[in-house]
């Protein structure tokens, strides 16, 4: 199987340590990842604010980039929701027949990391060990767009040593919302002291979610509450 890794902007900007996570895991999996260097942004900031029209030639590139690979990775059910439901979107919008046609053969390659390891792999128990009290946030476009359901908390279930918790509220939005926080900044902040009070309740450790734009957000409320509460990528986990 040939498998090419989508890190994301802000995986690669921000979070680099999701990335060699995801590859130290797929290798104990026995899977060797492809990294295509021409890969830049999933285009999702531009439709999200109405550019389709600015999106075409980065939706372009994204499927030169990841031309041929059997299965494309990414470890943030934002990104992979983008690809898999608004690259189309923007290709009929273009007019261009061969980009969406092209789209239309590599959007459904994509994959968010639970659902590569659960449905293309068919693993839950990957080898992990995390001896910490840990709750687990469904992040939006993982749980309404992709409809990933229960395989994260599947795969961490399978982890031994971990004291899973379950999050009150869980489906509940974390406030983040990419351009939401920053159009929208009272809203989301107060989403988000939400979201932070039900972790809080569970007495755990870690929050752990698939998404760090969402770990960022609900991350930076809990640091500066010094709750100790830390956050992690469930690839971090999974790769411990």
């Amino acid at each position: 199987m040939k498998v090419a890794l989508m890190i994301t902007c802000i995986n690669d900007a921000l979070f680099p340590d999701t990335g060699r996570a995801v590859v130290t895991l797929l290798r104990r999996l026995g899977i060797d990842l492809d990294f295509p260097e021409a890969q830049t942004c999933c285009a999702q900031p531009m439709v999200n604010t109405g550019y389709l029209n600015e999106a075409v030639p980065v939706v372009r590139n994204f499927v030169d980039a990841f031309a041929g690979y059997d299965a494309i990775l990414a470890p943030s059910g934002s990104c992979a929701g983008s690809v898999r439901h608004q690259h189309a979107i923007v290709a009929r919008r273009s007019g261009d027949r061969e980009l969406a046609a092209a789209v239309e053969r590599t959007s459904p390659r994509v994959y968010e990391l639970s659902e590569f390891l659960v449905d293309v792999l068919g693993v839950e128990d990957v080898g992990a060990s995390f001896s910490h009290r840990v709750t687990y946030h469904p992040t939006c476009h993982s749980l309404r767009m992709l409809g990933v359901g229960d395989r994260p908390v599947r795969l961490l279930r399978a982890v031994h040593g971990i004291d899973l918790v379950e999050l009150p509220a869980a489906d509940q939005c974390c406030g983040f919302g990419g351009t939401f926080a920053v159009k929208n900044a009272d809203t989301s902040v107060a989403i988000g002291a939400d979201k932070a009070r039900h972790v809080l309740d569970t007495g755990a450790e870690v929050l752990v979610a698939g998404d760090n734009s969402c770990l960022m957000h609900i991350g930076g409320l809990l640091s500066r509450q010094r709750t100790g509460v830390r956050v992690m990528h469930l690839a971090e986990v999974l790769a411990s």
